[in-house]
């Protein structure tokens, strides 16, 4: 099949959000810094080719609507009126959304194919491409379906703990070999931050994501804390960045979405 690359045209920069194992907030990640980068004003998009577990549109509170198509194929669906966040999920397409994503690759394969080429995404500063967890056949799929327009890099996902970290490594070994630039390695879940006091007691451990950026010199992009008051928003569907402003979540995340923004040349 003839891979439709002008839907990508208008798109100045595609960057993947990759993990080594499940579970360490990826997602999160991809919808916060989409929130992020639309408070600097950014034109975004979000692709989310988690098959087996499309989360980002409960946590950008969409819900399950009517996926529409046009000439040059399907309409992304916009979370506000501006029209400044878009966003294309496996999730969308599914009529029950308590089913499960039974496929083999070739299938999967497919999908993803017309999920990079065939969503009509029209001007975007950022397009954010929400993976899942390791290295499949769905990554290597998109790589494929994206090989005629540049993709900037990717931005890893750990946790602070040895067992992520070392999943991490992994990716890394998977960028290096697909020739993607390793943007940085982001620390999710580090510490918690206490929501009557505010102070940051470090759960799990820490440092474990700056030390491997150290090792395989990549960026430390930075930190996000464990914070209750991104957790409920997520499960809301609520604009985290927008509600809590002065939490040092926030902060973490606009510093993370700032060196980003800086890696890709704005």
């Amino acid at each position: 099949m003839e891979q439709n690359t002008e839907n990508l045209s208008q798109v100045r920069h595609v960057v993947l959000v990759l993990s080594g194992k499940g579970g360490v907030g990826k997602s999160t990640i991809t919808t916060e810094l989409a929130l992020a980068l639309r408070q600097e004003g950014k034109k975004v998009g979000i692709l989310d080719v988690d098959l087996c577990g499309p989360s980002i549109p409960r946590m950008l509170s969409v819900g399950r609507p009517d996926v529409h198509q046009c000439d040059a194929g399907w309409v992304p669906v916009y979370t506000d009126a501006e029209k400044s966040l878009a966003l294309m999920s496996i999730g969308f397409l599914m009529e029950d959304p308590d089913e499960a994503v039974v496929w083999r690759g070739p299938k999967k394969t497919a999908l993803i194919g017309q999920f990079v080429t065939d969503v009509s995404w029209g001007e975007l500063d950022v397009l954010l491409v929400d993976t899942p967890p390791g290295t499949s056949d769905e990554h290597l799929a998109v790589l494929e379906n994206l090989k005629k327009h540049r993709v900037d890099g990717a931005v890893l996902v750990t946790t602070p703990q040895a067992v992520s970290t070392g999943d991490v490594r992994r990716e890394i070994t998977f960028c290096k070999k697909t020739g993607i630039r390793i943007l940085g390695i982001v620390e999710n879940m580090s510490g918690f931050v206490c929501p009557h006091c505010s102070e940051c007691s470090n759960v799990f451990s820490k440092g474990g994501g700056e030390e491997l950026a150290k090792l395989t010199g990549s960026v430390f992009l930075g930190s996000v804390p464990l914070d209750p008051q991104l957790s409920s928003s997520t499960e809301e569907g609520k604009d985290f960045m927008q509600s809590f402003p002065e939490s040092a979540t926030f902060s973490a995340i606009s510093s993370i979405c700032a060196t980003l923004l800086k890696s890709l040349g704005n």
